[in-house]
């Protein structure tokens, strides 16, 4: 990539990141041309050729994004307040458009999502967001660290990777019941199978929130478990955690095979540290494991 052409997409990045950080602003041509330093005459076209979609569908997809995260996730939260945010002046215009994207209502959707058709809708916000946020990792990205076991109270997701977010939404909805807040407790996913299996019925991963305290299930199927302690490479990822199969591509196919490591007999998984829509997308960061084989210990020469 020629240095001009490495600027040009550094300005439009700094444009996604705003959007990200200010979407509760009027986000205007005006302001968003600035922000990447173009004329505001031509900008409106550059990023409709950059990204696959004009500024105002991409900011229309971004807030709607966020709402149905909050629908989904949260609650204690009122559709009207979720609504305003969404840049909707009431909330049965919000309830029109949500319907219409999605078809389902706001109150239908945090009830009882249908994770299909939102996977659908969001295809062209997550191509325009891929093609710049490209992550090119290399071994200094990678450091080996000694963990300590963490007791864990799992939910095991089994079945179409298309129905996570139904498992997704319980185990938010049980760790709530049980106290166990992400800012006190660890998330973990444990991933025992690939991201993609051969059939979607084999798609396996496990929801896990660290905690030694004894488990109530409360109606879920909840059981405990640990996180094993030992040597792991670690590997940080910010911004598109959704997707973290690069990161876990580039540890077994690249740094592995050149590292003289020997991978350990407990799956790849993540710890989350931060969540999308608690910061903005790009601001989240996810922590991938690949736990590795003790070295052996050289002994000593006598001499």
């Amino acid at each position: 990539m020629t240095a001009a052409l490495r600027n040009y997409h550094e300005r439009m990045q700094r444009v996604l990141d705003y959007i990200d950080q200010h979407l509760d602003d009027d986000l205007d041509l005006d302001v968003l041309s600035g922000v990447a330093a173009f004329s505001k005459f031509h900008f409106h076209r550059q990023f409709t050729a950059t990204f696959g979609l004009s500024v105002h569908r991409y900011i229309q997809l971004a807030r709607m994004k966020r709402a149905s995260y909050r629908l989904a996730y949260r609650d204690e939260e009122r559709v009207t307040d979720i609504a305003m945010d969404a840049g909707y002046n009431a909330p049965d215009a919000f309830a029109r458009a949500f319907r219409q994207r999605f078809g389902q209502s706001p109150s239908s959707f945090r009830k009882s999502p249908d994770w299909e058709p939102w996977l659908a809708a969001f295809g062209p916000l997550d191509n325009a967001r891929s093609k710049l946020m490209q992550k090119t990792f290399t071994t200094d990205d990678v450091i080996i660290r000694n963990v300590p076991t963490t007791p864990v109270a799992i939910m095991e997701h089994r079945g179409d990777p298309a129905t996570l977010g139904a498992t997704i939404q319980r185990f938010i909805a049980w760790r709530k019941a049980a106290g166990l807040h992400p800012r006190t407790s660890p998330t973990f996913n444990v991933w025992r199978s690939e991201r993609r299996p051969q059939s979607p019925a084999d798609y396996s991963v496990d929801l896990c929130v660290g905690t030694g305290q004894p488990i109530e299930a409360n109606g879920e199927k909840i059981k405990a478990g640990e996180i094993p302690g030992g040597r792991c490479a670690v590997l940080r990822v910010v911004g598109n955690t959704d997707n973290l199969e690069p990161a876990a591509l580039y540890l077994y196919r690249d740094w592995l095979p050149a590292s003289g490591e020997e991978a350990r007999d407990f799956p790849i998984y993540c710890q989350r540290l931060s969540f999308f829509p608690e910061v903005p997308e790009h601001e989240a960061v996810a922590e991938l494991f690949l736990p590795l084989k003790q070295r052996p210990l050289t002994a000593a020469c006598p001499f």
